[in-house]
């Protein structure tokens, strides 16, 4: 056999390789723990023996970046900061102050036992769905009977004492001024 055929050998071996790797991974072995591979078992037949099969393989020289790549793998840094930093900008209070609600309920026309049990299932909804900030339209109290506007102050108490709800303030005139309340769910 001469350097020819050896090179010839090689880069069949690599075409062969190549097609395993595209090959799916999850393919079961049945071969005995120290059985020969097939590349070992063609160069048996060609009057290898598996000494001189192991001395090529010692030979054989890789790549030192290969190698460390193999062993240690890529990490995505920029992936990993831009992960971190939107995390961070939602605990940000200032953050979640000025973005939009995900979310609306609008409770005009209902009596206060209706409205307390609307915004009750309401605010567990949005906890449940993960959202972060809603707004509840309570209207200002123009057609109520009274002196004071009846589900203003019910939403003020509600969220008071629901343990979900954190800050809490009214938005500008087109998303409905002091007729609207937008809380930061916990």
């Amino acid at each position: 056999m001469d350097f020819g055929d050896i090179l010839n050998q090689w880069s069949d071996q690599q075409k062969s390789e190549k097609q395993k790797k595209k090959q799916p991974q999850n393919q079961v072995s049945h071969k005995k723990a120290n059985a020969p591979t097939a590349e070992e078992k063609a160069a048996m037949a060609q009057g290898y023996s598996a000494e001189e099969i192991m001395e090529a393989d010692a030979r054989r020289k890789i790549n030192p970046m290969e190698m460390w790549l193999r062993r240690y793998g890529t990490v995505d840094k920029d992936k990993i900061a831009d992960q971190y930093a939107e995390e961070n900008k939602m605990q940000s209070r200032e953050y979640l102050r000025t973005m939009r609600p995900e979310a609306r309920i609008d409770l005009h026309g209902l009596t206060r036992d209706e409205a307390w049990s609307r915004l009750e299932s309401f605010v567990l909804d949005c906890k449940r769905r993960g959202l972060k900030k809603i707004l509840i339209v309570h209207g200002k109290g123009n057609h109520s009977h009274g002196s004071d506007p009846v589900l203003g102050a019910m939403v003020r108490t509600y969220i008071e004492r629901s343990e979900h709800l954190g800050t809490s303030g009214h938005p500008d005139h087109t998303q409905g001024g002091t007729g609207a309340t937008w809380v930061i769910i916990k």
